[in-house]
C-alpha cells in the first residue's frame, strides 16, 4: 500500500458534474465519505451511479466541480487517486482459463509486485473470498458468484485504501447474492469501501451511510436507519380492522389527532399507541379488529416517497 494523506475525508465531492453532449449523468453531487465506513450509493439503472465511481477513479474527467479521494485532486493528480483506489466493475473482468490463483498473481505482477510476494498475497485473498478450496481450477468452472468474489479479490491485491464496488451483486440469483454480503461484510473497517447497487435491500444489510441518487442529483443521504427515521409516518402503527365507521374513526381521532383511513383500516401516526385504548374505543362501536402492528418501513418506502416512484432493476 502507498503512503496517502489521512487528512479529512477520505473522499469529498464538491458540485460533482459530468455532461455527456445534452445529457447531464452528474449532476451537481456533493458527497463525503468517511475512512473505514462502507458508503453506498443507491439508485435505479441510469440514475449515474457508475459515472460517479468513473469520476473518482480517473477515468472521466468532469464537466465542472472537484473530487477529492485521500487527499488527491481527481482533476489535477488522477495517476496519485489510481495508486490508492481499487476497482471491482460491473463487468467482471477474469481470465476465464487462468485459475483464481494465477488471475491474482498476473494482477498483482501489474501492479509491479515480485512473483514471491505476489503468492504470499494471493493465499489469504482465497481464503477471505471462499475460494482456497478450489483456487487450482480455472475461472470458466466458476459459478457467476464465484468469478465475482474472484474480481474483488484481484481488486484487492493491491492493498487499496479505497475500493470501489461497482454493483457487485448484479446478475447473481438471490441466494448467491446473500452470500456474496458475507464476503463483503468480512471486508468493512479493513478498507473505505464505495458500493453502488439498485437494490435496495443490499444497501440496508451492508452500508453505514448511503447516498440515495436519481437522475444524477442525490436527493437523500444518511444512515440506512436516519433515512428510514425521517420518513413521514415511520413510526406509524397500521389498525386493520372490519365495519370501520365514520363515527369508530372520529373517536379514534379524539385520543389520536393524527389517524389517516387507509386500505383495510387506520394508520395512527403516534409514538406512544396504547393496544388497549384501541381496543376499548372500536369494539364498543363494533368494529372487528383483524390486527394491530408497528409499521415496518423499508428503503423502497423511501424511495417511493422521495421520488413518487417504485426502485426496480
Amino acid at each position: 500500500m502507498v503512503d496517502a494523506p489521512r487528512i479529512g475525508p477520505a473522499i469529498q465531492t464538491r458540485d460533482l458534474t459530468r455532461n455527456f453532449g445534452e445529457l447531464v449523468a452528474v449532476d451537481g453531487v456533493d458527497l463525503t465519505v468517511r475512512h473505514g465506513e462502507l458508503f453506498s450509493i443507491l439508485g435505479p439503472n441510469g440514475a449515474g451511479k457508475t459515472t460517479t465511481i468513473k469520476l473518482l477513479c480517473g477515468l472521466l474527467r468532469p464537466t465542472s466541480g472537484s473530487a477529492r479521494v485521500m487527499g488527491h485532486d481527481i482533476s489535477e493528480n488522477p495517476l496519485a487517486v489510481k495508486q490508492v483506489i481499487a476497482v471491482s466493475p460491473q463487468e467482471t473482468a477474469v481470465a476465464e482459463h487462468l485459475s483464481a490463483r494465477e488471475n491474482l498473481e498476473l494482477m498483482a505482477g501489474l501492479h509491479g509486485i515480485e512473483r514471491r510476494r505476489a503468492r504470499r498475497r494471493a493465499e489469504p485473498l482465497l481464503e477471505l473470498m471462499g475460494l482456497a478450496e478450489r483456487a487450482g481450477d480455472q475461472a470458466r468452472k466458476y459459478s457467476g458468484g464465484m468469478k465475482r468474489r474472484l474480481s474483488i479479490a484481484m481488486a484487492l491485491v493491491s492493498d487499496p485504501y479505497v475500493l470501489f464496488l461497482d454493483e457487485p451483486t448484479i446478475g447473481l440469483d438471490p441466494q448467491s447474492r446473500r452470500g456474496m454480503w458475507e464476503y463483503i461484510e468480512r471486508l468493512k473497517s479493513r478498507m473505505t469501501i464505495v458500493l453502488t447497487t439498485h437494490y435496495l435491500e443490499e444497501a440496508d444489510a451492508l452500508a453505514d451511510r448511503i447516498a440515495v441518487v436519481d437522475t444524477g442529483r442525490v436527493i437523500a443521504r444518511g444512515s440506512p436507519t436516519q433515512l428510514k427515521d425521517g420518513m413521514e409516518g415511520a413510526h406509524a402503527t397500521l389498525v386493520e380492522a372490519r365495519d370501520l365507521t365514520e363515527d369508530a374513526i372520529e373517536a379514534l381521532t379524539a385520543i389520536y389527532p393524527h389517524v389517516r383511513p387507509v386500505d383495510g383500516g387506520v394508520e395512527i401516526d403516534d409514538d406512544n399507541v396504547s393496544l388497549h385504548r384501541i381496543e376499548d374505543c372500536l369494539r364498543p362501536r363494533g368494529v372487528e379488529i383483524v390486527s394491530i402492528r408497528k409499521r415496518q418501513v423499508t428503503l423502497d418506502d423511501v424511495f417511493l416517497e422521495l421520488t413518487g416512484k417504485e426502485l426496480r432493476e
